[in-house]
């Protein structure tokens, strides 16, 4: 038990591996000027490294900028970490604290401030420009320079990432699944329910589909793949992937696993509906408390949704079918129809947002404009959003009179059309 306790400890401590570090740099300083001794001061010429009032200044600007370095990091670190407790949880804490790459950042830091310290110790000088420069170890400087600069602009880069929600979460449920294996290592047997289906390796947002290898693989082997998750729709590991229709042969699971790439969100390269999805969350985010809180945000998404569906309207849509050089249908999707852009689109934020004349206006000038260049099998989905709004609006506290100024289409919300509706 106190051995448990003492590595519980360790391993929810900041200052471990920063420890090891230093000590490491501190053994890598004593084993170079040992080198150097070793050579009487002589494997590296002056030439390369200077003589000893210049090592003497650019080992101690070298310690200072370490030291600055790393209060850098561990300011970031704190500032990280209070973000987190106050945006997700404050039980967050303990995974940032054991945040391998921050720790390592810090270590190398203060690893390369030791073996300055120790290194600067070693050079004399004779006031003359003569003295001992042990060459080895300043050149060792110099690359751990060049090597903290790089870790600083990976770790920059490694702390956005895990600002990330997704990553915050994949934090908890990485380390969760893997002690789920620890404590229930028997995984038991999953249903056949008598399909052919294909297993994803591990859990993830889908992200990027290999269309044309999927349809190569499914048109040598004979068969018909059905992708059972949509782009951009969460799977988790070993849940069905892909269903088998017909009799395969050879068919080759990895090289399927592989045409699908999991990520831990949904990005804008592939997927059209995130892009939509991103500007719904803006503008419901802005009505959140109030419809009249941050309406004008809410109003810039509108504009922009408004834009994408537009462009959307007169575009034919993939019917999740993907054939192969014959015609023959080797791969099945679900895919996105008008409807469903339709009510991504503007359910929510008609739903958040009825009752700020500002959005209400904004959404059914949206609306009648997208109306005016879609075809007639994609009207009704459009007539439904305003049929929807006009009910909100009128069930809303608002007064008549605001009623009918709330339901009349205005491209700016409140705007030019606001004083002509007024005059009419």
């Amino acid at each position: 038990m106190r051995l448990s306790k003492l590595w519980l400890a360790v391993r929810n401590s900041l200052w471990v591996v920063p420890v090891l570090f230093v000590l490491g740099g501190v053994v890598l300083a004593l084993v170079t000027v040992a080198i150097d001794r070793r050579f009487d001061y002589s494997l590296i010429p002056a030439s390369v490294v200077g003589g000893p009032e210049a090592s003497i200044t650019i080992l101690s600007t070298v310690a200072a900028s370490m030291v600055s370095m790393a209060a850098l990091v561990l300011t970031i670190t704190m500032v990280v970490v209070q973000l987190a407790m106050g945006q997700f949880s404050p039980r967050i804490v303990q995974r940032l604290l054991r945040d391998k790459p921050s720790q390592s950042a810090i270590g190398l830091f203060v690893a390369t401030f030791a073996f300055a310290i120790v290194t600067l110790n070693e050079v004399t000088s004779n006031g003359d420009g003569t003295g001992d420069v042990p060459g080895t170890a300043v050149l060792t400087a110099f690359v751990l320079v060049i090597v903290s600069i790089a870790v600083l602009i990976i770790y920059v880069h490694h702390i956005g990432q895990a600002l990330r929600v997704s990553s915050l979460i994949e934090l908890v449920g990485k380390q969760t699944r893997k002690l789920l294996d620890e404590v229930y290592p028997d995984k038991g047997d999953l249903p056949d329910d008598g399909r052919v289906l294909i297993r994803a390796p591990k859990s993830g947002v889908i992200i990027v589909i290999g269309y044309e290898h999927l349809v190569r693989e499914a048109a040598r082997t004979g068969c018909v793949l059905e992708l059972l998750p949509a782009l951009g729709e969460f799977v988790p590991a070993g849940a069905p992937l892909f269903e088998v229709h017909g009799d395969p042969v050879g068919l080759d699971e990895g090289k399927v696993n592989e045409a699908v790439v999991l990520g831990l969100e949904r990005t804008l390269d592939k997927d059209v509906a995130y892009g939509l999805r991103l500007l719904v969350d803006i503008a419901q985010r802005s009505l959140s408390d109030s419809p009249l809180q941050d309406p004008t945000t809410a109003v810039q998404a509108i504009d922009r949704l408004h834009d994408c569906l537009r462009q959307l309207a007169t575009r034919p849509l993939s019917d999740g079918l993907h054939r192969d050089a014959s015609g023959e249908v080797r791969l099945q999707e679900p895919a996105m129809d008008w409807d469903a852009y339709v009510h991504l689109a503007f359910d929510e934020i008609r739903i958040a947002g009825a009752t700020s004349p500002q959005v209400s206006r904004r959404l059914v000038a949206a609306v009648q404009d997208i109306a005016s260049v879609a075809p007639e099998d994609r009207l009704p989905a459009l007539e439904r959003q305003l049929e929807l709004l006009t009910e909100a609006v009128q069930e809303s506290s608002l007064r008549p009179r605001d009623v009918d100024t709330s339901l009349e289409p205005d491209r700016q919300g409140l705007g030019v059309a606001a004083g002509h509706g007024e005059r009419r």
